[in-house]
């Protein structure tokens, strides 16, 4: 009757009267009894000490290779891996380059800076920025000094209007969402260090009092 009804899924004779005999004896469940299992003789806390070690050694060791470095069976320390530190193997990503230190700095300071002009919508009336720029000098020459003779069959000679030369500078300019507070140019054989650059700031503090007399 149990084939008829169950078919390929019904226990065998031996296993029904197994189950008859739990029931009489007072067993009320048929879910399977609990069982211990083999007990762990690789994954002891020394083996376990020991991949952790291994693996932080050197991240890139492949199971294998710890395997001959801790002596524990390969699925065995793949289980500790996995199930005590919940690691796992990743490739590495591709990126344009890494950044140093003080790179990682500067964009930390400016999500910092953008976190607070988001915040606060007046926060850039605040902020003062500089740049540097070489400026070239140049030479105007007047038109009487460039005039030529000239035939009729001659075209009209052309020139440009300013010809830069060597002289150049460097050009320090501060200034604010307005425009310009502060520009200096630097004399010609002037080492730009820490020193010469604070008496540029106390000229900017200067022209920041007059320009924000109420600031």
């Amino acid at each position: 009757m149990l084939e008829q009804t169950f078919g390929d899924n019904a226990l065998g004779v031996t296993r029904i009267y197994s189950w008859f005999k739990h029931f009489t004896n007072g067993r009320t469940s048929n879910d399977d009894d609990t069982r211990s299992g083999c007990p762990s003789i690789s994954s002891t806390p020394d083996s376990v000490a020991k991949v952790r070690a291994t693996i932080l050694e050197d991240r890139r060791r492949t199971i294998h290779k710890a395997c001959d470095t801790v002596s524990p069976l390969y699925g065995t320390c793949q289980c500790i891996l996995s199930g005590n530190f919940d690691m796992r193997q990743i490739t590495a990503k591709f990126v344009p380059r890494l950044l140093t230190d003080e790179q990682k700095h500067c964009v930390k300071v400016c999500t910092e800076l953008m976190e607070v002009a988001r915040n606060d919508p007046n926060f850039l009336l605040i902020v003062i920025t500089g740049d540097e720029s070489w400026v070239y000098g140049y030479t105007p020459e007047t038109k009487q000094l460039s005039s030529q003779w000239k035939s009729p069959v001659l075209s009209q000679p052309k020139k440009a209007h300013q010809v830069k030369n060597n002289v150049k500078s460097v050009l320090i300019t501060f200034f604010d969402m307005e425009g310009i507070i502060h520009k200096e140019f630097v004399p010609q054989g002037q080492t730009i260090k820490a020193k010469f650059y604070c008496d540029i700031l106390r000229h900017l503090q200067e022209d920041v009092k007059r320009k924000h007399p109420d600031k």
